[in-house]
């Protein structure tokens, strides 16, 4: 029982180490987390409703999850191709346009529901 305890304990310690290592080392990463804290602080600003919480909660984890994603298959691929090869670069290449897609999708509910918002004030 508590080897089985301690198990779960070290997967959320490594998990954390491993949210940790993303915000340190990926610059993206940290693009993505001040994008997160403006869209949260206008969020409470402009008083979202729950479903406009929730796509905001969504798009953030979903971005970010992303980008953790990108980040082990750029480790991954660094490790088993050091040098250049072909597929090694449209790896790290598709798994960045994944980040993108994300982003933009993270983008686009940003604009439908926060333009309206701020439209009201004028």
């Amino acid at each position: 029982m508590m080897s089985t305890l301690k198990k779960r304990i070290d997967s959320f310690r490594f998990a954390f180490k491993g949210l940790a290592d993303l915000f340190i080392s990926q610059p993206n990463a940290r693009i993505h987390g001040v994008a997160a804290i403006v869209a949260v602080t206008l969020g409470a600003i402009l008083g979202l409703s729950k479903i406009e919480w929730c796509l905001i909660v969504i798009s953030i984890f979903g971005v970010v999850a992303a980008e953790a994603f990108n980040t082990a298959l750029e480790y991954l691929t660094d490790l088993v191709s050091p040098e250049y090869h072909l597929l090694a670069g449209k790896t790290k290449d598709v798994a960045a346009a994944g980040v993108l897609l994300t982003a933009m999708g993270a983008f686009i509910i940003g604009i439908i529901i926060f333009t309206p918002k701020i439209l009201s004030f004028f």
